[in-house]
């Protein structure tokens, strides 16, 4: 599998491209910002895009999927209860002093179970709601792309509009903490962490909370 991370966008919010090494097909996940960086680094590694896939749709994540899909064709995948904020991130950029493109519509709805092909890898889909309604994380073999649903001693936010901290913890504990503890952890911002590191030191969520 192939990994690259970008930190795009005034937020830093991470951004990856993960390929498959056979058949270089490739998604980005969660391409906030910063269309012509992420087209190069695709570019550079001789990868295709196959998929745009939101973690959610905070305009920081999903900033990028106009320019994304205008320069590549491909479809754009979010959670249903989340596809709504692609059509008002400018508005909810500009509360922030910031600026971002309304996004295309969808053109397909992920939910728990679903299984997204890239070449010969497959990435699960996990809904993990609480930050948004509509938050997925993405497992492909001991990878797993968690957007701002946890993070390296944290947890993602859930005071704005639809976040539910009580939602959040249960979609930790009770799904991503099922999994192996050695699963790599790729977080919406921040550095990369393990399951079980976050099972026994994360003071929101951990063993101990």
């Amino acid at each position: 599998m192939i990994i690259k991370k970008l930190a795009v966008g005034p937020i830093m919010a991470n951004c990856f491209i993960v390929g498959c090494e056979q058949t270089k097909a490739a998604a980005v996940i969660d391409p906030g910002d910063e269309a012509d960086r992420i087209l190069l680094a695709l570019a550079d590694a001789k990868l295709t895009v196959k998929q745009i896939i939101n973690t959610h749709g905070h305009f920081d994540h999903v900033g990028a999927n106009k320019r994304m899909k205008a320069a590549t064709g491909a479809p754009i995948l979010i959670h249903a209860l989340d596809a709504p904020m692609l059509s008002m991130l400018a508005r909810s950029a500009a509360a922030w002093g910031m600026s971002a493109e309304d996004s295309p519509a969808p053109d397909r709805f992920l939910d728990e179970g679903d299984l997204i092909e890239i070449g010969s890898l497959r990435l699960q889909v996990i809904h993990t709601p609480g930050h948004t309604p509509g938050g997925v994380s993405l497992l492909a073999d001991s990878c797993l792309f968690v957007g701002d649903t946890l993070f390296a001693g944290s947890v993602g936010r859930t005071d704005f509009p639809g976040g539910d901290f009580a939602a959040l913890k249960s979609s930790i504990q009770r799904k991503l903490f099922t999994l192996d503890d050695a699963v790599q952890v790729f977080t919406g911002h921040g550095p990369e962490t393990t399951i079980g590191e976050e099972k026994r030191h994360n003071p929101f969520v951990g063993l101990g909370a």
